[in-house]
């Protein structure tokens, strides 16, 4: 009967074609090979992406205000809820100045767009106007605009309305901290009751992810499409050299963090290589930060770090939205005939660590945050029009780019939380050890709460009766 029991508890391998990764895989190729095909109806196809992150947009907030408050008042004592707060803060403060130095430093050894020649179309240039009018909308009094208009919130419905991950996540530290202040019986009422409306939007997201490997198709073939018509050489270098340093950084930088904290940077990307696939089709990070919730825990982590660590990270620990930034300045000044001296590039740096921070990881958010940022810094040093010129010579490849950017935010992220929790002694090694070595041993976590993008399945009563005796003879 021991012997039974035993061989239940082994979920046996599902057939790869039954698996979500395989199906993504399968919505990027196809996605190619119809915008190598036919790339004027490729470029249609673009609303199958913009619809599925609009429907992961919906659920993103509650999502973050729920995992949150529940990370935070599970603990409930707020002042060690307060010092894990700043020892992420703190991570993510030095990942961001290490990302924009590293940006910095490959747009000057590289002088990307230094031998540009060429001009932006009618079309790009409306485009970037566009973001130049948000970024300017964006920008307004520095530090002192930053906390009125993106980062206190107006009314408490608000933000949700309008999907404020920073206002969400103020609102919802507000909220943890009064639910850890309530009568130990009385918070955890308050706790569970926000777990289960959690289990309820995480059956939304089930739902939803079945369209990822459609959204992949649409997203990868308008991206053909529209690169396709791209032949600068400048801005081939340009995408070359950021997709080099956002790679540097993953390996190099997050690598020597991963071993320092104990793991292996190859083994965590592997562990979310479905979440990688799903970035690379959609574009975006903000499609998959459910599902890292629940696989980081079940990996090891606290509830309560990694209910505090990825929500906010996805707004403080943008480290591919750093390397883009101060790659994509020095472009569009270089490209523009201008140099900007080493003190006023630190300059435009340390304003970027302030600026970096609104950037959520949505389609165009970047382009929208480097404008923002130029214009705050701009003035004397180059004009709005020229900034607008700029964004339009790089607008034609920042999808391509917008995945770097959504990759290496992701991973940037999975390895804060595996650092943090393991700094403030919340990290199951062990744990952590057997699933970088098995990842199928979140699967049943994964299959209860999305449902989808598992290895494994029940086996039949058949096969385990059979299995039963086998192992008994």
């Amino acid at each position: 009967m021991a012997t039974t029991e035993a061989v239940q508890g082994t979920p046996r391998k599902k057939r790869f074609y039954t698996q979500l990764w395989f199906w993504v895989i399968v919505g990027i190729l196809g996605g190619v090979l119809f915008g190598m095909i036919a790339p004027d109806a490729a470029k249609g196809a673009k609303w199958l992406a913009d619809g599925f992150i609009q429907m992961i947009k919906v659920i993103v907030a509650p999502v973050i205000f729920c995992t949150v408050v529940v990370g935070i008042a599970s603990i409930g004592n707020l002042a060690r809820a307060g010092g894990l707060a700043l020892k992420a803060l703190f991570y993510f403060l030095v990942a961001t100045v290490v990302a924009l130095t590293i940006g910095l430093l490959a747009a000057n050894v590289f002088d990307v767009g230094g031998g540009f020649t060429g001009q932006p179309s009618e079309s790009a240039l409306a485009s970037a106007a566009k973001q130049v009018e948000s970024g300017s909308s964006a920008d307004q009094g520095g530090l002192t605009g930053f906390l009125l208009n993106d980062l206190l919130p107006t009314s408490f419905l608000g933000p949700f309305v309008e999907n404020e991950v920073l206002r969400v996540l103020v609102l919802a530290i507000l909220t943890a901290c009064s639910v850890s202040l309530l009568a130990a019986p009385l918070r955890k009422r308050v706790v569970g009751s926000i777990e289960t409306i959690a289990k309820v939007i995480f059956g939304i997201i089930k739902l939803i992810m079945w369209a990822a490997p459609v959204a992949a198709f649409g997203g990868m073939a308008y991206t053909v499409a529209q690169f396709g018509t791209q032949s600068l050489g400048e801005l081939l270098k340009l995408m070359g050299v950021f997709w080099g340093t956002c790679a540097f950084f993953i390996f190099a930088v997050l690598g020597l963090v991963s071993r320092w904290a104990g793991f292996n940077i190859f083994k965590v990307i592997r562990l979310i290589k479905d979440e990688l696939l799903i970035i690379v089709g959609t574009s975006s990070s903000e499609s998959v930060l459910p599902r890292l919730l629940t696989k980081l825990e079940a990996a090891g982590a606290s509830k309560q770090t990694v209910g505090l660590v990825i929500p906010t990270g996805y707004s403080f620990n943008l480290d591919g939205t750093c390397i883009y930034l101060t790659l994509g300045a020095l472009f569009i000044i270089h490209a523009g005939g201008e140099t900007l001296p080493i003190g006023l590039q630190i300059g435009l740096a340390l304003l970027m660590v302030l600026t970096s921070k609104g950037a959520a990881g949505i389609t165009g958010a970047g382009l929208v945050t480097l404008a923002a940022s130029l214009q705050a810094f701009g003035g004397q040093f180059f004009t709005a029009e020229a900034i607008a010129v700029g964004i339009a010579l790089i607008i034609g490849i920042d999808r391509v780019m917008s995945e770097g950017r959504a990759i290496t935010n992701c991973i940037g992220n999975v390895v804060a939380t595996l650092v943090i929790a393991r700094w403030n002694g919340e990290l199951d090694r062990e744990r952590l050890a057997a699933v970088l070595d098995d990842p199928s041993l979140v699967d049943a976590a994964m299959e209860l709460e999305h449902g989808s993008g598992t290895d494994v399945e029940p086996s039949t009563d058949k096969e385990l009766v059979a299995a039963g005796s086998d192992t008994a003879r």
